[in-house]
């Protein structure tokens, strides 16, 4: 039987297995995006193969991007942030040097080559916005005083990016051209004064408030605010999510932000949802399984040395032990951001195409890894004040619950499917001894 359209069923059917891994990964109180970047394992390349073009859904993947960081403007609270800016600028510098130098003494270990380490080092220094948000979002601690200061650290992380992919691209050349550097200078007192600006006074912008009563107007309104803003500071020769992010913070300082801020959440789900599946069609697995001790031992690094790097410099900051710890351990993964800096390194030939590969391999599973991670520190950090006294104790009071939940679903599975397949031996007339 011939299929019409066959892009388009691949495409329904990718959606599918993404909503039901998301919704799977929900009932094991982990976030949705997991079974998102599962679903693009499973179903790409590497898995059953059904989209092998990557290219295809990429320009909406990067949509995701921008429209993360529309929103996560929006939700920022301009007086909230002044607060802890000091804090957030400490432990993003703290981070880049952490990472950068601890790459850089690898690289005599390991054999790296010097623009492998560099890309490794500031991949590594970015956490993952997308991710820490919605850990934080699922466990209600986005607005607590733990869950700002560590959304100021990922902005400040962000705002990063743009300096770093200066240096990698600088590195073929070995100079740095000072319309580059004006770039970089220009975007931050942009930034600062805005923040300043707005800190002191809401904005009032006519057209939002004629718009807000009509749903699809208001929400049209918003993705134009938003993409708008990207392609205006891309003209600019700046970051297309430096723009965006923008747009969302002097979106989110007006009265009608709160209505325009729910009208935008449908469209980010889905376009997030898209750039999370685009992160699973990544995964090369014949080169992980040919590289597996590599890959391992440094997300293992990766993994370790980011949760207690950032604890340290939280600890520095005088904050208190459960925040730092929190924050520390949130923060401690690989960020998408990391993707963008491993084509730079590439193209400025700092990186081969299989170290790339590398890179992106340690990204996708320190992805994947961050909220079983977190969920794992964090109950460590419980059971720690209660004496254990074996290794069998300790798995049980971190894992029991969990594996007598999946348990009792298999026990279900299995119940619902006898049930069915005796219906249908009385349905088609067998009986015993037949």
């Amino acid at each position: 039987m011939d299929i019409h359209h066959p892009e388009l069923t691949a495409a329904a059917i990718v959606a599918m297995a993404a909503v039901l891994c998301g919704g799977l990964m929900t009932r094991f109180r982990q976030p949705a995006i997991v079974g998102y970047i599962l679903a693009g394992v499973v179903l790409g390349p590497s898995g059953l193969g059904l989209v092998t073009n990557r290219d295809a859904i990429s320009t909406l993947a990067e949509f995701g991007v921008l429209m993360l960081l529309f929103v996560v403007g929006m939700r920022l609270d301009l007086r909230r942030f002044m607060a802890v800016w000091k804090t957030a600028l400490f432990v993003t510098c703290l981070q880049i040097a952490g990472s950068v130098g601890a790459a850089l003494l690898l690289r005599h270990l390991l054999g790296w080559s010097l623009g492998l380490a560099m890309v490794l080092g500031c991949a590594v220094a970015i956490s993952s916005t997308a991710v820490v948000i919605k850990i934080l979002e699922s466990s209600d601690e986005l607005d607590t005083p733990v869950g700002r200061t560590t959304v100021a650290i990922l902005i400040a992380q962000d705002m990063a990016v743009v300096p770093m992919m200066l240096v990698l691209e600088a590195m073929e050349t070995r100079t740095i051209e000072p319309m580059d550097a004006g770039r970089v200078v220009l975007s931050m007192l942009i930034l600062a004064l805005l923040f300043w600006g707005l800190s002191r006074r809401k904005l009032v912008l006519p057209l939002t408030s004629r718009l807000i009563h009509d749903v699809d107007l208001s929400t049209l309104a918003a993705l134009t605010w938003c993409f708008g803003a990207a392609a205006l500071s891309g003209v600019l020769d700046m970051s297309p999510a430096y723009g965006a992010f923008l747009g969302g913070v002097i979106l989110g300082n007006t009265a009608e932000s709160d209505v325009l801020l729910r009208r935008a959440q449908p469209v980010k789900s889905v376009l997030l949802m898209v750039f999370f599946l685009s992160i699973g069609l990544l995964l090369d697995f014949k080169f992980i399984w040919r590289n597996l001790g590599s890959v391992l031992l440094l997300l293992a690094m990766v993994t370790v040395f980011k949760t207690a790097l950032n604890i340290l410099a939280l600890r520095l900051l005088r904050q208190d032990w459960p925040s730092a710890f929190l924050a520390g351990v949130a923060l401690a993964q690989i960020g998408e951001f990391s993707f963008l800096l491993a084509e730079t390194g590439k193209a400025a030939h700092l990186i081969s195409a299989q170290e790339t590969k590398l890179v992106v391999a340690v990204t996708v599973l320190s992805l994947v890894l961050s909220p079983f991670w977190l969920f794992t520190m964090r109950r460590m950090h419980r059971v720690a004040v209660v004496q254990v006294g074996s290794f069998r104790e300790l798995m049980a009071r971190l894992y029991g619950a969990d594996a007598e939940a999946v348990a009792r679903i298999a026990r279900q599975t299995r119940r619902l499917a006898y049930r069915a397949s005796r219906k249908g031996r009385d349905d088609a007339g067998f009986k015993p001894g037949n």
